[in-house]
């Protein structure tokens, strides 16, 4: 089991899964009502695309894809305390993992739920029985190599889930220091300043068949989130915590529900076809404040979001409690609960 030291880092880790959610929303916008990149000579990208490109796309997908495979293995050891065959819940998990994904597909063509699945099934669940040095390795070459090769986008999702397993094989939540962190940020941010200017200066039809875009984006993954984890330990972090982990804690809930709020909407703002970026600016932070909100009163009051709780439901077979519990002595002295 693990401590409440422990437990307030895997807190921490909620948060920047919630952040990453931020990031990832701007993106399934422009995908999911097909807004054109380039300007009508289609030679340039939009001026406000082209920012967006270089500060969001391929920065945020990386750590929520990490994050997914540090949870995998977080829960691996979790399930392995409660149950005989850990191994078959978690088959069962990431079964209905595809399920949903495949309803999803649906609506929003490219999402993320159903590679998640498959590659947790085929790669991740058999990884698990490697030992750890062999798995880094691993999910290095299918980082960094892929990224050199191949691209990025959901290319990257096997090796940052191999990543993200090794990360938790080798204690890195409960070695979640200021220092390391601090150094890890000093290092990315160079590199990712450096790699963010070569991805603007290059030509736009040069980045389909460049690989500077996804090592920019790895590079800014890095420094996002080493920089998040730093801020999240002063006192306007504990503010910005408030925020963003309930977010995280309904990732799931929060991913599938921007895609019928962006349909929605999108049924009012035609943004397919054009080029309105700042339109989908005023979007994103639109459905962003409702779903922080949302996350904030809903976790306030129970345990799961309520696709995390199907979810859960599921894995385990069994009706899990999804109030939180009654603080004692509360409901006798007439008290509000939480």
């Amino acid at each position: 089991m693990y401590d409440v030291a422990a437990r307030e880092r895997i807190h921490e880790l909620d948060a920047v899964r919630g952040f990453a959610l931020c990031g990832i929303l701007v993106v399934n916008i422009w995908q999911i009502t097909d807004m054109t990149a380039t300007v009508p000579s289609g030679a340039a990208m939009d001026p406000v695309r082209h920012v967006l490109s270089v500060v969001v796309e391929e920065r945020f997908f990386p750590i929520f894809s990490f994050l997914f495979g540090l949870s995998f293995a977080l829960f691996l050891d979790r399930a392995a305390e409660h149950a005989a065959r850990p191994r078959m819940v978690l088959v069962r998990r990431l079964i209905a993992l595809a399920v949903l994904g495949l309803v999803h597909q649906m609506f929003q063509p490219g999402e993320a739920l159903l590679p998640y699945a498959v590659v947790g099934l085929v790669i991740l669940l058999p990884a698990s029985a490697l030992p750890s040095w062999l798995v880094l390795v691993a999910g290095l070459v299918g980082t960094v190599g892929v990224a050199l090769t191949l691209g990025g986008g959901l290319a990257l999702v096997p090796g940052l889930f191999l990543l993200g397993l090794a990360a938790e094989r080798f204690g890195l939540v409960d070695e979640l220091r200021t220092w390391p962190i601090a150094a890890v940020f000093v290092l990315a941010l160079p590199a990712a300043i450096a790699t963010a200017v070569w991805q603007w200066r290059t030509p736009y039809l040069e980045l389909w068949t460049s690989s500077i875009e996804p090592i920019a984006g790895l590079l800014g993954a890095v420094a996002y989130s080493t920089a998040l984890l730093l801020v999240l330990r002063t006192g306007f972090g504990e503010v910005l915590a408030e925020v963003l982990e309930p977010m995280g804690r309904m990732a799931l809930t929060n991913y599938v529900s921007a895609t019928a709020l962006i349909l929605l909407a999108e049924e009012r703002l035609h943004l397919g076809g054009t080029t309105r970026y700042p339109a989908l600016l005023g979007l994103a932070a639109a459905i962003l404040l409702l779903q922080a909100f949302v996350s904030y009163v809903w976790m306030y009051w129970l345990r799961y979001g309520p696709l995390e709780w199907v979810w859960r439901c599921v894995t385990w077979w069994r009706i899990v409690p999804i109030r939180k519990p009654e603080p004692e002595g509360i409901a006798s002295i007439g008290l509000p609960r939480r």
